[in-house]
């Protein structure tokens, strides 16, 4: 299941929205990432024929199965990956902005163990 790093990223904020306000329109996806409302849409609508979003009749945004998986899946790494970085010294602004290009790249493997590492650095 591989998809664009921009449509990882609209699912993920997608995702970051819902949590934070419980619904999602097409407006909130600008405001949160500052994209013009054309190029939303259009992401929107392919997101919604890939089968990763609906989008109801009043315009309310929901992660499909499939959506929501990619999006928890790169929030999880982001989220790890950003705290890492913040307790090896990076700049917390830094570590999110580094953490946002990696979190796409970063192979399962390293993922996997970047994760089993931070859990054993908790314990101690």
């Amino acid at each position: 299941m591989k998809i664009q790093e921009s449509a990882e990223n609209y699912l993920e904020t997608i995702l970051i929205i819902n949590e934070r306000k419980g619904e999602v329109r097409s407006i909130d996806i600008v405001n949160e990432l500052e994209f013009s409302k054309p190029s939303v849409s259009v992401a929107m609508k392919n997101l919604r024929e890939n089968g990763y979003i609906s989008v109801d009749k009043d315009g309310y945004i929901t992660l499909t199965d499939m959506g929501l998986e990619i999006a928890e899946k790169m929030y999880e790494r982001h989220r790890l990956i950003s705290h890492c970085l913040t307790l090896m010294g990076v700049d917390p602004k830094v570590a999110v902005e580094d953490a946002c290009r990696i979190e796409h790249v970063i192979s399962a493997e390293s993922f996997e163990a970047i994760k089993k590492y931070a859990v054993k650095l908790e314990k101690q």
